[in-house]
């Protein structure tokens, strides 16, 4: 039995996507879907979030969903008849995804590829995880770091939210999104708000002069110089120009990464056009 968090009666339309969470513990996922801007996304019919609990598909009045594993070991297992039962009472998805160690690393580019879908299916883990027949019952595998957590509710909000603001509507600037870290392939630039003087730090005088082209080369050359400095296996895939290269090379970025880094050759200088030499002057009485 699916557990849709409760909307106002006024929400109509057909949501662009759906976001389903199979469980142990939906009440770790419901803040996250009830609140902020994903909140108001699904009182606006922009998307949906439904939260699946397992404990109603173990079968048993005990509703106990794992058990031993085969061999010995610790922990305990999570069946994967349990987990069939429970995918079998949604509608089709798009994408049924584990969360496991072994999936594909969760980047920017996977967030963008899956909110172009309609229908996509968690499955969060707990104790030892799931059975292993279970990878045989989804579309793909992902992971969103090499560290270990007790479940993948965790996992799960992370997902949702880098996902669901990429949905179309759900932020106010649809543009927004466009130049955050990683989606312009760089980290992002560094923003300041008021007060403009903070413990004699000052806010740069370029982001105050309204000059527009010099805010976006500011920001830009930031955005590079943090990437550099902080992230520069970025800078391998990401989308270089010429006069970004002449940059990195005033940051410091020597030939040899920026040819590894794939950068295209700086720009040529203008040639300067010789003047035209003057007419001579006509001979006299002419």
């Amino acid at each position: 039995m699916t557990d849709p968090l409760p909307l106002p009666d006024d929400t109509a339309g057909t949501p662009g996507l759906t976001f389903s969470f199979l469980t142990l513990f939906p009440e770790l996922l419901a803040p996250f879907a009830a609140e902020a801007i994903v909140g108001k996304a699904r009182e606006r019919g922009l998307l949906d979030v439904r939260l699946v609990n397992m404990r109603d598909f173990a079968g048993n009045r005990h509703h106990k969903v794992d058990d031993t594993p085969y061999g010995g070991g610790a922990g305990m297992v999570i069946r994967v008849d349990v987990a069939e039962r429970a995918l079998a009472s949604l509608p089709a998805a798009d994408e049924v995804i584990l969360f496991s160690p072994a999936g594909q690393p969760f980047t920017q580019a996977v967030a963008e590829e899956l909110a172009e879908r309609r229908h996509l299916v968690f499955l969060c883990g707990r104790y030892e995880g799931f059975d292993a027949r279970t990878e045989g019952l989804v579309t793909r595998e992902l992971s969103i770091g090499d560290f270990v957590m007790m479940g993948g509710e965790a996992a799960a909000a992370c997902v949702l939210e880098a996902v669901a603001r990429l949905v179309p509507g759900v932020l106010g600037d649809p543009e927004s999104h466009q130049a955050d870290s990683f989606s312009s392939g760089l980290l992002d630039y560094p923003e300041y708000t008021r007060p403009p003087e903070w413990r004699g730090q000052s806010v740069p005088d370029v982001l105050r002069g309204g000059n527009h082209g010099a805010v976006a080369a500011w920001r830009r050359g930031q955005a590079l110089a943090r990437t550099l400095a902080r992230r520069p296996d970025l800078l391998v895939s990401a989308p270089l120009t010429p006069a970004d290269t002449v940059t990195l090379g005033e940051l410091g970025a020597t030939p040899e990464q920026l040819q590894e880094w794939g950068a295209p050759p700086p720009p040529r200088p203008k040639r300067r056009k010789r003047p035209r030499p003057a007419d001579p002057d006509p001979p006299p009485g002419s």
